[in-house]
């Protein structure tokens, strides 16, 4: 069987703790190269028994060997970068959020499929089969009808002072890192689209950047969302769904990789509780997915006009925190 021949665009620690490991787990893909800007290249290879190292993104880029890249740069380069491979004809899982606005998205969008490639954002949660589990409880009506979706993912950041996520100009800011999930899971799980969002959040005084936001979405339908995501608060990542007959929790819904995998999924109809164990390698079942749709030329689960979607959204989020008022999506 052929096997999709990877290079990855930066040592970021994601790649090094989760995404290069994930592919070498997978009987679809191989690590062929890795390219850094910083000159760590090939220490991180040596550890990682990568075979080839780039000293530039360009040089890797124009390796005929590779077939996608995994682009975990700071967000402010996810659209240069995106664009350049595109253009060499690689095709791409790119970290979220995959880019800055909307409309950089959809330049990306366009761009990929003129180069007839394949693009992906890298929202690994999604894979996890615990919220398939969760979508067939809400079908099948235990729950009753659905009103409210609640989400929440954040944590403490120890290194506020080097941390590229305090850095405005790179992207920084709670709702682009982990608001962008609960954004996600809401649309992922309800099915249905915000129209309206309401945001307040705590921007950082030296920096700008928003370290905690809390945001009332209504959906179609008359669903309601809530979400609030952090810099300054405790580990977290979760989602409830409420209906007219009970409530669903998922106490890992973001990073279920940390419990070894086991995601949980707990659901309370007329006072009685139980909860049910799902496991799932999210790295290792995001990465075939796309290994298998290059591979098999399948569709993708989720393709890039659901990116641009989730980054409507976002825009919608950090708009309403300038004006200070409610945003029409």
């Amino acid at each position: 069987m052929k096997r999709i021949k990877w290079g990855i665009l930066s040592n970021a620690n994601i790649a090094q703790t989760q995404v290069i490991p994930a592919i070498q787990r997978s009987a679809l893909s191989e690590v062929e190269a890795i390219a850094s800007s910083s000159g760590k290249a090939a220490e991180v290879a040596a550890k990682l028994n990568i075979p080839r190292v780039y000293d530039t993104y360009e040089e890797l880029l124009q390796d005929p060997k590779i077939d996608a890249v995994y682009i975990p740069l700071p967000n402010s380069l996810h659209h240069k970068w995106v664009l350049e491979a595109a253009k060499h004809g690689k095709h791409i899982l790119c970290e979220k959020p995959a880019a800055l606005t909307a409309q950089e998205m959809i330049e990306m969008e366009r761009y990929c499929k003129e180069q007839h490639v394949l693009f992906m954002e890298a929202f690994m949660y999604q894979f996890h089969p615990q919220h398939v589990r969760v979508k067939e409880i809400i079908a099948s009506g235990e729950i009753g009808e659905v009103k409210l979706m609640r989400s929440s993912f954040s944590y403490y950041m120890e290194d506020r002072e080097t941390n590229i996520r305090m850095d405005k100009s790179l992207g920084g800011g709670s709702i682009y890192d982990v608001g962008s999930y609960c954004i996600h899971s809401m649309r992922n799980i309800l099915g249905a689209e915000p129209v309206k969002v309401k945001a307040h959040g705590k921007l950082d005084p030296e920096t700008g950047v928003d370290v905690s936001a809390v945001a009332y979405l209504e959906f179609e339908r008359g669903i309601q969302g809530v979400f609030d995501c952090s810099f300054e608060a405790s580990f977290r990542q979760e989602y409830e769904i409420v209906g007219t007959r009970g409530r669903i929790q998922v106490p890992r819904a973001f990073r279920p990789d940390v419990n070894g995998g086991n995601g949980l999924v707990t659901v309370e109809t007329n006072g009685q509780q139980r909860t049910e164990k799902v496991e799932g390698d999210i790295y290792l079942l995001e990465v075939d997915h796309l290994s298998e749709a290059i591979l098999e030329k399948k569709s993708l689960i989720y393709p890039a006009e659901e990116t641009i979607a989730n980054m409507r959204v976002i825009d919608a989020c950090y708009a309403s925190l300038e004006k200070k008022e409610e945003v029409t999506i």
